[in-house]
C-alpha cells in the first residue's frame, strides 16, 4: 500500500471531500461564515483563503493519499490566518504555536495509524517554520466527524490540554516530543537493518 502526503494546493483542492471544499467555518469570523452560505459562495471563500495563505505563508495542509487516491487532508496555519479561532471560549492560541484546524479521513483507513502520520507531517513542516508547538480545539463531546476534532483522538496522538473546559478545550503538542516518535522508530529500523545487512555490507567486491 503506497501512502503520499502531499501538500495542499488549489489544484489538488479538489481531491478534498465535497462538504470540506465548501466549508468555511475555520476560515472566516462566524458573520462572515455565515454571509458565505447565504450568498451561495463558501467554495470561493475557501479557494481565496487558501490562495491568501499559500502566497503569504506557504501550504497550509496535506492531502494523503493511498495508492493514488485521496483518502484525508489535515488543515493548518498561524493563528492570525484562523478567524474563527478568536471565538472559542479557550482562545488565544499560542503565539509560538501554529492552530491544526481540522483533519479528517476515509473511515476505512482510520486505526491504520494515519492519523498519527499525518501530525507527524504536520509537526515536521511546522517546526522547519521556526514555531515550537501545535495547538488545536478539542471537542469534549465529540460524536461524529465535524470541523473541530475530538479531544480524545488530539490526546491519544500526543497533545495535552492546556486550557480546560466542558466541550472545547484547547490542547498543544510540543514539537520536539512530536518529532521523536520518528526518531524513535527510526532507531528501531536502523538497528533492525543494520542487524540483518551487516553480513552482506562485509562481504568483498
Amino acid at each position: 500500500m503506497g501512502r503520499r502526503l502531499v501538500p495542499l494546493t488549489l489544484d489538488n483542492l479538489p481531491d478534498l471531500p465535497q462538504r470540506c471544499r465548501s466549508c468555511v467555518f475555520w476560515e472566516l469570523d462566524p458573520v462572515s461564515g455565515e454571509a458565505a452560505l447565504r450568498a451561495g459562495r463558501p467554495e470561493l471563500e475557501k479557494e481565496a483563503w487558501i490562495s491568501a495563505v499559500l502566497l503569504e505563508w506557504g501550504s497550509c495542509g496535506r492531502v494523503v493519499y493511498v495508492d493514488d487516491a485521496p483518502v484525508g487532508f489535515v488543515l493548518y496555519a498561524p493563528p492570525a490566518y484562523v478567524p474563527r479561532s478568536t471565538a472559542f471560549p479557550t482562545s488565544p492560541v499560542a503565539a509560538d504555536a501554529v492552530q491544526l484546524m481540522t483533519a479528517w479521513l476515509m473511515p476505512r483507513y482510520q486505526g491504520q495509524g494515519l492519523g498519527r502520520v499525518m501530525v507527524q507531517t504536520v509537526a515536521k513542516d511546522v517546526l522547519r517554520r521556526g514555531f515550537k508547538a501545535i495547538e488545536a480545539f478539542g471537542d469534549a463531546c465529540w460524536k461524529e466527524p465535524a470541523c473541530v476534532l475530538p479531544a480524545d483522538h488530539l490526546l491519544a496522538v500526543g497533545f495535552k490540554t492546556v486550557r480546560h473546559h466542558p466541550r472545547y478545550p484547547r490542547l498543544r503538542l510540543e514539537l520536539r516530543s512530536a518529532l521523536s516518535w520518528k526518531e524513535d522508530v527510526e532507531l528501531a529500523l536502523d538497528r533492525l537493518l543494520g542487524a540483518v545487512q551487516k553480513e552482506p555490507a562485509l562481504r568483498p567486491l
